[in-house]
Order: C-alpha cells, then structure tokens, then sequence
C-alpha cells in the first residue's frame, strides 16, 4: 500500500520527467501512478501535488532562485529541481508543518539525488518556509 511518501516520491519523479523535457508526462500522470501503485487516497494526494506544482511554476521557480545563494537555477540536477519544486509548492500552498515538507523533501532526495543534495534541499526550502512565516505574521 502506498503511502503519502510514496506519493511524493511518484510526484518528484513525474516533475523530473516534465523538466527532461517529457512534456506528455502532464497527459499521462494517471498511467504514471497506476504503474507506481498509486492509488486511491494516495493517488489523489500525488494528483493535487503534481497540477498544483504545475500551475504555479512560474511563481514557485521564482521563489527558489530568490533563495538560490551562488547557484544558477538551470544549472541545479534536474531531481534536486523537481524535489525544490514539490517542496517549495507544499510550504507555500499547504498548511501542513514545514519541518514535515522539509523532512520529506530531504528523504526524496536522499534517494535520488546527490550526495550533497540533502543539505542543499534543507536549506533552500527552510528559507522558503522561514519567509512565508514571516508574511503570514504580518497579515495577522
């Protein structure tokens, strides 16, 4: 039985497609996750990551070259991108807890990034997270 983790783990790996430039990956997600025994509950889950991810590119890309420091947003592997991206979409439109979002981007890409992936991840998406803290206390 999939778990939430799975999901995501299903979502990062159908961003890395899209960004390879798999652009069919969009109309073929439900196959995608049928293959990966995504389904039900968790199935739903891993849609609403994937088309919230995608219909907020723009904005969630922009958030994390604001807190890239030295590092070139094209230039990032393509599973650290993907991994940023899921995770930067959750701390901006989810309530869910950061350290959770965090700590779960970090075991996605433990399992398919680099070595030094982790400590990057962590730190990218705990600015993020830091700096949507901030706003929301400011509009209380």
């Amino acid at each position: 039985m999939a778990t939430r983790h799975h999901a995501r783990m299903a979502v990062v790996s159908l961003l890395y497609a899209y960004d390879l430039g798999n652009e069919t990956t969009v109309e073929h997600t439900d196959i995608i996750l049928e293959e990966k025994r995504i389904r039900n509950r968790q199935r739903e889950f891993a849609l609403a990551l994937f088309d919230g991810t995608m219909k907020n590119l723009t904005t969630i890309d922009e958030m994390i070259v604001t807190h890239l420091k030295g590092w070139d947003f094209e230039r990032l592997g393509a599973i650290e991108r993907a991994t940023l991206r899921l995770g930067a979409y959750e701390a901006l439109y989810s309530k869910l807890d950061s350290a959770v979002i965090i700590n779960e981007a970090i075991e996605v890409v433990k399992a398919f990034g680099a070595e030094q992936s982790p400590k990057f991840i962590n730190g990218v998406l705990d600015a993020i997270a830091m700096q949507r803290r901030g706003e929301n206390e400011q509009t209380k």
